[in-house]
């Protein structure tokens, strides 16, 4: 699986993809794939305020609930509210199925954010190959 090289990622498997001080969040094609069949999605509402490494939601599969953590600060703008009826979507393509869109509070914190040639690293070193 190709990660998208213009999204930024977290150390806990999240995604965005930002435009000027917009951005698109959801999980990695990795998180997914070690979830397995996501049945419920937990999303934020639309006016939440999220902080950056803080939990905004959460995914169940049916092997666990996972929390997800957002990756940077800013205003909920919108919600996928596909997923509350089709969560498996996230399962069929993880990096199209977003689960939040915000207004970044400071586009500045994508900066610590992880290019896609490092969190392929960081999956190696995770999974061992």
């Amino acid at each position: 699986m190709a990660y998208p090289a213009n999204y930024r990622y977290t150390r806990e498997h999240e995604w965005i993809e930002v435009n000027g001080s917009a951005g698109t969040v959801g999980i990695t094609d990795y998180a997914q794939n070690s979830l397995g069949d996501i049945v419920f999605v937990e999303s934020p509402k639309v006016g939440d305020k999220v902080e950056k490494g803080k939990v905004f939601g959460s995914v169940e599969s049916v092997k666990a609930v996972s929390d997800l953590f957002a990756p940077v600060s800013g205003t909920v703008t919108a919600i996928n509210e596909e997923l509350a009826g089709s969560p498996e979507k996230i399962n069929t393509d993880a990096h199209t199925a977003w689960i939040m869109k915000i207004e970044l509070s400071d586009p500045s914190e994508v900066d610590s954010l992880l290019s896609v040639e490092d969190y392929e690293k960081f999956i190696k070193e995770e999974t061992g190959h």
